[in-house]
């Protein structure tokens, strides 16, 4: 009962009009949304709603948000829908958005009983012990002003999420069986290796030398290439490209 309450809810979300002061926001941030065609644009809007109704949007650290704040960031996750089932990142209940990069503390332990107090400054953060993603808007700015550099801080942290679904961040999304795991594995693991060889040995790369930090920060940097660097990411990593194009249902290249 509850299961078809919430789609009967989200199928009337979808069918709203959008507000008219959208169009602009979308056409100035979300600059994509110019080149899919009208049924692509009318489900990746609907998407949109859902998630801007669904879940509790914040300002934090003296941040307003408006509706430009909200629309845009809503928009860029809900890209991540399109081409599948969409089930609007369960685990995400919160967004709070700050003005700039949030600065975290924490304890590192330097050996023989020596702790320091280190401080990290993140554009973004899954933060799915507390069911938030945390964005700074200064980063979500910069990554629109250069919508082909590979960064964009949303589709980043929403790509975490999406690892997340399975219980465990490895870089490996939830999946319907284990023949698209073993397919996923096969394409991007070598991948994987071949950028932390890269990186170790002082090597230009492609991706961003933070993709090379685990699989997790992998397949949420590759996520980032696939919707904003498509045709040169299919060049240097085309087993790659596959593998999202069908995991996404969607090829932009």
């Amino acid at each position: 009962m509850f299961g078809f309450l919430k789609r009967r809810r989200r199928r009337a979300l979808r069918a709203q009009p959008v507000p008219e002061a959208w169009h602009g926001i979308i056409e100035l941030n979300v600059p994509a949304f110019a080149h899919q065609d009208a049924d692509t644009q009318e489900a990746w809007l609907g998407h949109a709603q859902v998630l801007l109704a669904e879940k509790h949007w914040e300002g934090c650290g003296g941040l307003e948000l408006t509706d430009e704040i909200r629309v845009t960031i809503a928009m860029q996750a809900a890209r991540l829908l399109l081409g599948r089932d969409a089930d609007y990142f369960p685990t995400v209940q919160t967004v709070l958005v700050y003005p700039t990069a949030v600065v975290r503390r924490e304890e590192q332990h330097l050996g023989d009983g020596i702790w320091t107090d280190a401080e990290d400054e993140l554009a973004g953060l899954a933060a799915t012990d507390l069911g938030a993603i945390v964005i700074s808007w200064e980063d979500v700015v910069d990554g629109i002003d250069d919508p082909g550099d590979g960064f964009n801080v949303v589709l980043h942290e929403f790509a975490h999420e999406l690892d997340f679904q399975d219980g465990n961040f490895n870089g490996a999304p939830l999946m319907d069986s284990g023949g698209e795991y073993a397919r996923w594995r096969a394409a991007l693991s070598p991948a994987y290796e071949e950028l932390k060889a890269d990186v170790e040995a002082g090597r230009r790369t492609f991706l961003d030398e933070y993709a090379a930090s685990d699989p997790t920060e992998f397949f949420a940097v590759v996520t980032e290439s696939f919707f904003e660097r498509p045709r040169k990411l299919r060049k240097r990593y085309p087993e790659v490209y596959e593998a999202l194009k069908e995991f996404y249902g969607q090829d932009p290249a």
